[in-house]
This record gives C-alpha cells, sequence and structure tokens, in this order.
C-alpha cells in the first residue's frame, strides 16, 4: 500500500457511497458501492484475501470515491459508472441475449409481430418467449385465430392472408375499428388464461363443422385445439395467479457467486438463466449491483414483480427497477426461492472445477511470464506482427491479451504509409511509434508486456522506437520461430537471452497462443486488404468509370467473378451509365480471357 492511499483511508467517510479502484495508469479497474465506505474501502487494504482478490488489490494504485445520500443513489451510481467504464474486474453480464416478444401494434389496422426490443409505443407486448421459435410457433397460432393485418404497406388488392382467412383485408374493404379492438382485446384475454375459452369454442364449432358434413373445416379446428395445447399447456411449472415475475437466487463458494434467473410468464416458467462470476466485495451488495445491471446493461424486460432471497436490499432495487419486489417466507413462492437456489448450487457445482481451472490456468500463465522474466505480473500484453507479399499491401496487426485471455474488443489492424518494399523493421518501427502515440496522446492503458513476433531485428527497431523516440520503458520480448513456424523461443532482456520455459507450461502454451492469434490476425488483414486492391486495381483506367461510381460497384458487388456473370443492366442499375456498364463487362471478359 502506497502513501497516497494510506492518507486517502483516513479521509473516508462513514457514509455510504461508490468507490473507484485505479491502476498505475490512472485507468479505473474496479467499480464498487458501499452502505459505510469507510469499511469497505479500508477492507481491501487490510487482513488477507483470496488469489483473485490479491490480484486485484496488487493492481490499485490510487482510488477515489463518490458520497451518495443514500443505498439506493449509491447502486444507481454504480450501475452508470460500470457502464461507462466498464472496469476490467467488475461483474460483466455473461449473457447478453435479449428475448423475443409477439407485439400487437397500436395501429388503426394492427399487426402481430416478434421483436427483441420493448418501447413505449403503446403497443402490447406478450413474453417475452425463451427463443424465436417458441414465439414464432405462438404467433402461427394466433394468425390463425385472429385475422389481423399481416401487411406493411397496404396494397392495392386482397393478398394470399386474405384468401387464408388470416386477414380481413382492410387494405380493400371497409372495416370497423371497433372489430380489430375487440380482436386486440381477445388476444390479451387469450395471454392471460383466456385460451381454454377459445379452446371450448372451437370445440363448439368442430362439432358443428363434422355434424354439418364439413370435415376439411372439422380438421382445421380440431388442429387449432391441437396447437393451442401444443404452445400454452404443456408447461408444467405453473402458478395458479398466472403472473408475469423473474425469480432471482444465488449460491456463493470459494469466492464465486452463481445467480439462476427464473422467467416466470403467465404463471409458467418458460426460461432459466445462469451467470457465473468471481466477486470481491460482501455477497449480498454483489448479488444487488447483479441483479440492477441485469435490467440496465441488456435492457432485459422488466416483469410486474421479481422475487428476491432475504438480506438483499429490497428497497433500493425497487426504486432503481421501478417494479414490486418480494421476498417471500413461505409457501409455494418461498419454495420457487428455494429452488432457483437449488439451481445456482447444482450449476455451480458443475461449472465452478471447469471455469477456475481455466482462470487459475490464466493467471498462472501469466504469473510465470512475470516470474521468468523478472517483470510484474503481465497482465496485459500487447502483440504485434507484419505482413506483406514482396512488399505489397504492407500491414501489421496488434492483439491484446487481458489476464491471459484475448480482449478482441481491443485488437487493431494498421495499413504501412511510410515504407516502401519488403522492409520488416522499418514497418515495425512505424507502428509501434503510431500505436504508442496515440497510447500517450489518448492517455489509453499501457501493456505490462509488448511481444513481437520475430527476432532480434524486430526487437531492437520496436525497443529504438519506445524509449528513444517517446521515452517509454516497457518490457518487450520477441517470439521466435522453428523451421516448422512454430513457436520455439521467447527472447528478452539487454542483450536479447533465451527464457527459458518449460515447453509443457501453462506460461509456453500462452505464448503460442499469442502468436498464432497475432499472426491470424494479421494474415487475413493482409489477403482482404490484397484482395480489395485486386479488386479496385482492375476497374482502373475505365473511360468513365471515376472515384464515386468505382465505390459504388465495389461496395455492391464483392468479388470480380460476380460482376463478370452478372448482366450490363445490373451494373446499369446502381447509377451507371449504360456504355460504361458495357466498358466494365468488357474490361473484366477480355482480361479474364487473356488469364487464360
Amino acid at each position: 500500500m502506497n502513501q497516497k492511499i494510506a492518507d486517502k483511508l483516513a479521509l473516508l467517510p462513514d457514509e455510504p457511497g461508490c468507490y473507484l479502484m485505479k491502476d498505475i495508469g490512472g485507468k479505473i479497474i474496479y467499480v464498487g458501492k458501499a452502505k459505510i465506505l469507510r469499511n469497505r474501502v479500508r477492507s481491501y487494504f487490510r487482513g488477507s484475501h483470496d488469489t483473485k482478490t490479491e490480484l486485484l488489490v496488487s493492481d490499485i494504485e490510487d482510488f477515489e470515491f463518490i458520497v451518495t445520500s443514500s443505498n439506493t443513489e449509491a447502486l444507481l451510481l454504480e450501475i452508470n459508472l460500470i457502464k461507462r467504464h466498464k472496469p476490467k474486474y467488475n461483474i460483466m453480464l455473461r449473457d447478453d441475449k435479449s428475448y423475443p416478444f409477439i407485439k400487437v401494434t397500436n395501429e388503426k389496422f394492427p399487426r402481430l409481430l416478434i421483436t427483441r426490443k420493448v418501447v413505449k409505443d403503446n403497443s402490447s407486448y406478450f413474453g417475452p418467449y425463451p427463443n424465436v421459435g417458441a414465439a414464432n410457433e405462438t404467433k402461427k397460432l394466433l394468425d390463425s385465430l385472429f385475422p389481423l393485418r399481416k401487411c406493411n404497406i397496404l396494397p392495392q388488392k386482397v393478398c394470399l392472408y386474405y384468401h387464408m382467412h388470416q386477414c380481413l383485408a382492410p387494405c380493400v374493404f371497409p372495416i370497423q375499428e371497433g372489430v380489430y379492438k375487440e380482436m386486440v382485446a381477445e388476444i390479451k384475454d387469450f395471454f392471460t388464461g383466456g385460451y381454454k375459452k377459445i379452446q371450448k369454442q372451437l370445440e363448439a364449432e368442430m362439432y358443428q363443422a363434422s355434424e354439418g358434413m364439413n370435415f376439411e373445416r372439422a380438421k382445421e379446428l380440431r388442429d387449432q385445439m391441437v396447437a393451442i395445447d401444443t404452445v400454452m399447456v404443456k408447461q408444467k411449472m405453473q402458478n395458479a395467479d398466472l403472473k408475469d415475475r423473474d425469480v432471482f437466487a444465488y449460491f456463493i463458494d470459494k469466492g464465486w457467486m452463481s445467480v439462476q434467473v427464473f422467467f416466470i410468464r403467465q404463471g409458467k416458467m418458460i426460461q432459466r438463466d445462469v451467470n457465473i462470476f468471481p466477486f470481491y466485495d460482501d455477497a449480498e451488495e454483489t448479488f444487488t449491483s447483479f441483479v440492477g445491471q441485469f435490467y440496465q446493461e441488456n435492457e432485459h424486460f422488466v416483469p410486474k414483480e421479481i422475487f428476491l432471497p432475504e438480506g438483499v436490499d429490497a428497497e433500493a432495487l425497487k426504486e432503481v427497477l421501478n417494479t414490486k419486489i418480494f421476498q417471500p417466507k413461505r409457501g409455494e413462492k418461498r419454495a420457487l426461492l428455494l429452488l432457483a437456489e437449488k439451481n445456482a448450487r447444482v450449476a455451480l457445482e458443475q461449472k465452478f472445477s471447469l471455469i477456475e481451472k481455466k482462470h487459475q490456468s490464466s493467471l498462472g500463465a501469466i504469473t510465470t511470464l512475470g516470474e521468468v522474466m523478472n517483470i510484474p505480473t503481465p497482465t496485459r500484453i500487447e502483440a504485434f506482427d507484419n505482413s506483406n507479399i514482396m512488399g505489397t499491401s504492407p500491414v501489421s496487426a496488434m492483439v491484446v491479451f487481458m489476464d491471459g485471455v484475448p480482449a478482441k474488443n481491443e485488437y487493431r489492424k494498421y495499413k504501412i504509409k511510410t515504407v516502401k518494399g519488403p522492409d520488416d523493421y522499418e514497418s515495425m518501427r512505424e507502428v509501434i511509434y503510431r500505436r504508442y502515440a496515440r497510447v500517450i496522446k489518448e492517455n489509453l492503458a499501457f501493456p505490462d508486456l509488448i511481444l513481437i513476433d520475430g527476432g532480434q531485428g524486430q526487437v531492437n527497431a520496436a525497443k529504438e522506437v519506445l524509449e528513444n523516440q517517446l521515452g517509454l520503458d516497457i518490457p518487450i520480448a520477441g517470439l521466435a520461430k522453428d523451421d516448422k513456424h512454430k513457436t520455439s523461443e521467447l527472447l528478452f532482456g539487454e542483450p536479447l537471452e533465451v527464457v527459458q520455459l518449460e515447453r509443457n507450461s501453462a506460461a509456453f502454451f500462452l505464448l503460442h497462443r499469442i502468436q498464432d492469434e497475432v499472426h491470424r490476425f494479421a494474415i487475413t488483414f493482409h489477403r482482404q486488404l490484397r484482395s480489395k486492391n485486386t479488386f479496385s486495381s482492375k476497374l482502373d483506367g475505365i473511360e468513365g468509370l471515376g472515384p464515386k461510381r468505382k465505390k459504388k460497384i465495389l461496395k455492391h458487388f464483392k468479388s470480380l467473378t460476380k460482376i463478370t456473370k452478372e448482366s450490363t443492366e445490373e451494373i446499369s442499375s446502381l447509377g451507371i451509365p449504360f456504355a460504361v456498364a458495357e466498358k466494365v463487362i468488357d474490361a473484366l471478359y477480355n482480361e479474364e480471357r487473356s488469364e487464360k
């Protein structure tokens, strides 16, 4: 603990608020909230912790705090700060999926749609459904029962849906709005248990059709009844009150938390969700933050009721989510909570071993690297590789590994601008300068270790730029390959020496993976660029085809082969003059023949 942190700890108030932990570069790496800031923040720097919390504390070089007037305000502030800064040690919800809903639009002639986004447009939404297949199945049933409008824009004549008795054709016939209001009301009734009444009506109509010898119609009605059974009645877990609610419960073990969510709609459990993650704070505080982020981050539908276990700050969540929060203590509702908790425990028992092993393997690999290289644990590693063929379309690429895991949203591609010909050293100088000049200018996070795919020449070129031009002192190492193009040696030090690593160690496998990944990323970018340049060059020199027209063709057609298979009219439809389109076809056709 440095003196700056020690001095700030003495100033912490006995009030609620949020705290922001920062690394040596001033980047926010963790955001938390506390009912009493003094107690919570001091706890990080006192006593013993597990490995993952020790790793967090070892990265903390400074912190700041924001006092709030209540725990509710602290929860809201924490959610917003995490969303804004995306700190690497915070809970990042792994489940980013949104669930489909059935929507009855608020239009003069309503439509039935499937959507994944609920907006305040006075439409009616039903769901969510566990997957789009279930939503489509239900919509198909509703289309057969209620002849709402199907077309987005009203046509000039009746369509197939009218002849299938699935639309009243308001495009042609004068249909009173009351007819649609009645159907919308019946659909709402259908979703709240009224489907049983519809089943009885269909059954009566089926017998009537059968008695009238209209067996085809009777069969249609029977199929509709079976479809209702399939869609609405096959759910076994069901509550009599038919309400929409989400049920949350959690289980903790060895510093990890498993959160189970049951999605209950119209009294039926339609889906469950599980999230497993390491946590650093009080379990109940972490769980409360998770529930708040669950709805804020992923825009999940907020039901009318949420069930939570005891000990959770229900009042704070009630204000944040603006819905009813219950903490059942007995009966069926309590049993539902206990079932969710049991599932959370089972999920953690099943997945914990694998997740912890992977986590520890990654942490173990970077810890070993730090030890053998005699540098601080490289939690952030940035690796570079160049790619060109005889100097054509030279590019470079950078990949980032955080805690031994790829951080693909931070990968970067570079077109080499100042180097002519196949000069690997100058290309490396250019890209290293561009990358870290920008890091300095924009106050981005510095890496703990830079890896260069190459030997002494490339490493020295990169080191010269870092030290002499940018004034940076960042550990930099080279990754040499054997004659089979496989990772063979880690080169580090002054002068460069081979770092001894066991070939079957996690650290060596991590280096192998990083080198393969940066090479893959660079060569893929090079191929894309070379293909695009080849495509573009073959369109150069065609009379009447300027930059704008060429850009249109490049955007519309993805390959030269496709252009040669298209007609002149197809190219002309892009706004290209017919005569110019003919020249394009002729030029590519003649070149194709000459190549053969």
